[in-house]
């Protein structure tokens, strides 16, 4: 068998097993070795102890080929049985899989947040770096960057025809885009007196809700651009405000480690949720879909509860997630399986799943009806900030402190 190395390689393998002969005190195999060899000369410093370091990085790559292989494998079953038509799952229970469809970079530092817009493929960004991008998802295109703010953009939000856009920032402004047509900011808001973390939209579109690390929460006229309402009570930074589905009420979460439900016509406090032990990040209110997967969850033993709901979610630093039956201010379940902050937290639409972003760098998708975590998705390489589950199509937008927004298609 001929052995296929060029003139130069034959020269140096020749060297570095003379190199090691010598070395380990062969004198005799080695005259011999250099004779037929046809070696003149003084040994070469560099070939000093070639042999060994080759022989153990061969075993390493391979140790490292056949992790590979696995991971492969891994990778190949989990596409086909994750195919839709093999185990015949609904949409309603698809859920995100490795590996990400896009990972879309341009950002110059920590993603803050990533939704969906409610009508185009299109997906939005806001940053640390001062600027919103806008991108396709379908494509993995980008559109635009949206300039204004001059310190972090915090959050963003889409009124439901998807024509506003409103983000808020650590610049201590609010700022509305035109989204339609021109893409340009048509009016900045001012009110707050510390940063600005959170920004959402009543269903009518007609009213924006602010929180601020100053401890309100404000409500503002998109009309006139006024503050027309501001909700007190939190004791610290309010992370997040979210208007439920049907407008009445405002959930918020704040540094006091509590949850606060708002009546969002009167600005009073209807109810303080305090059962996490750590800062809150963030809230989302369940669909309509969700209440009979809540209800498996909290009854336990096979019982159905009968909890009426309005349903809401809750993250925390204390790495726990917990449902709340608004009506009542039960916790009806608490999730737990993240190793880190739970900074993100979104409702499969079709109500069974939930899913959460974490400092653990990962996602995961929860089954809540069985209070347990179904999946997780090694999603980045740094901590995972934001996500948002599309209304209507099979996917899922991530954002990291990596600087990258990734997305995941579902199956």
């Amino acid at each position: 068998m001929k052995m296929v190395l060029s003139q130069r390689q034959r020269e140096e393998l020749n060297k570095a097993i003379a190199d090691y002969l010598g070395s380990n005190g062969y004198t005799d195999a080695l005259e011999a070795f250099k004779k037929e060899a046809d070696m003149t000369g003084e040994m070469d410093r560099k070939f000093g102890g070639l042999l060994e370091k080759k022989w153990t990085s061969v075993i390493r790559l391979q140790k490292k080929v056949m992790e590979l292989e696995s991971k492969l494998s891994e990778a190949q079953k989990e596409f086909i049985e994750g195919a839709p038509t093999r185990a015949k799952r609904t949409p309603a229970e698809w859920i995100p899989r490795p590996p990400e469809k896009f990972c879309l970079t341009g950002h110059r530092a920590t993603i803050t947040k990533v939704i969906f817009h409610p009508v185009f493929s299109l997906m939005v960004s806001s940053s640390e770096d001062a600027t919103i991008k806008v991108w396709d998802f379908e494509s993995g295109e980008y559109e635009r960057t949206l300039k204004g703010h001059t310190d972090s953009v915090q959050d963003i939000a889409f009124d439901h025809h998807g024509k506003l856009l409103v983000s808020c920032s650590a610049d201590m402004s609010i700022k509305l885009w035109d989204f339609n047509q021109t893409f340009e900011c048509v009016k900045t808001m001012h009110g707050h007196d510390h940063n600005v973390s959170s920004v959402a939209f009543s269903p009518s579109g007609d009213i924006v809700y602010s929180a601020s690390r100053d401890k309100t929460i404000k409500a503002w006229e998109v009309a006139t651009g006024y503050c027309i309402k501001t909700y007190k009570g939190h004791r610290e930074w309010v992370r997040m405000v979210r208007v439920s589905p049907d407008g009445t009420l405002l959930a918020s979460c704040s540094n006091d480690q509590t949850v606060r439900i708002w009546n969002a016509d009167t600005n009073e406090c209807k109810m303080e949720l305090r059962e996490h032990e750590h800062v809150v990040e963030c809230v989302s209110w369940a669909g309509e879909a969700a209440g009979a997967a809540v209800n498996e969850a909290a009854g336990g033993d096979n019982r159905r509860a009968n909890h009426q709901g309005p349903f809401l979610a809750s993250g925390s630093r204390d790495k726990s997630i917990k449902i709340w039956d608004v009506s009542t201010g039960q916790c009806v379940a608490t999730l737990v399986g993240h190793d880190n902050w739970v900074r993100g937290v979104a409702w499969h639409p079709g109500g069974r799943h939930l899913l959460s972003a974490s400092d653990d760098k990962t996602l995961r998708v929860w089954d809540v009806a069985h209070t347990r975590s179904l999946k997780t998705l090694y999603a980045h390489h740094h901590f995972a900030t934001s996500l948002d589950f599309h209304r209507s199509l099979p996917y899922v937008i991530s954002g990291s402190v990596d600087q990258t927004v990734k997305v995941w298609e579902c199956r």
